[in-house]
């Protein structure tokens, strides 16, 4: 039963999705191509003219390709965060950014949790460590899907997928992405419009990065001793 409701709801959501897809390429036959040229050329530039190219809806586009680009969870986000940086500020691209990374992250969570699920729980069978996904439920998986989401420049799918099949609750999903996405989307913005504008930013650019490798240096250290005093005390709890 449950099979046949999930194959119902993608069915209907393919059908929704070819009509809007093809109402937009009726009115506009190249937008698709041009699109998936952007997100996939690792170009700087070409981010940046093609998201300027919409004038007055610059914004409103640059915010819904960058949830399309962490909701598909394959694609980087780095060159959509530095252009919004350099297009429309730094503290404003930060906003646009995180908000539009977290709803991605989310959209692609309730897709993979449901019609998607057995997607999600083949990528995570490609990996031993990945399969512990029982840690993340309850208070327990709120942290860890906090602290996942503070590392700038990991690939957001993963984590998703982790957080899909495990039994965190939707609401300690959506409010960890929330608070956790905004320390890396901030440095990813940071990083990448003072690294385009290097002239100009330089020694900012120096503080950044020395204060952040240190800063999540040191996180690593106290979590890899952390766990390392937890598997010692199990080990004598054996004995």
């Amino acid at each position: 039963m449950q099979l046949k409701a999930e194959e119902t709801v993608k069915a209907i959501a393919g059908v929704l999705l070819a009509v809007l897809f093809g109402m937009i390429y009726a009115l506009h036959p190249e937008f698709f191509a041009r699109l998936w040229y952007v997100m996939t050329c690792g170009d700087m530039q070409e981010t940046i003219d093609y998201i300027r190219s919409f004038g007055m809806w610059a914004m409103f586009f640059s915010f819904w390709m960058d949830v399309l680009v962490n909701a598909l969870g394959f694609l980087p986000s780095i060159f959509i965060s530095t252009a919004n940086g350099i297009l429309f500020g730094v503290i404003p691209g930060i906003l646009l950014s995180w908000l539009a990374e977290t709803a991605g992250v989310v959209i692609s969570f309730l897709l993979m949790r449901t019609v998607l699920r057995s997607t999600a729980e083949k990528l995570i069978h490609k990996s031993s460590y990945l399969q512990q996904v029982d840690d993340f439920s309850g208070t327990n998986g709120f942290k860890l899907m906090l602290l996942a989401r503070t590392i700038p420049y990991f690939p957001s799918g993963i984590i998703t997928a982790l957080g899909a099949v495990s039994r965190i609750r939707v609401r300690d999903y959506i409010l960890s992405n929330l608070i956790g996405k905004f320390p890396s989307t901030a440095l990813e913005v940071l990083i990448g419009h003072d690294a385009v504008l290097f002239e100009q930013h330089m020694g900012r650019l120096t503080m950044i990065v020395i204060t952040a490798t240190l800063l999540y240096g040191g996180l690593w250290y106290y979590q890899r001793r952390k766990n390392k005093m937890v598997t010692i005390d199990k080990e004598l709890i054996k004995k």
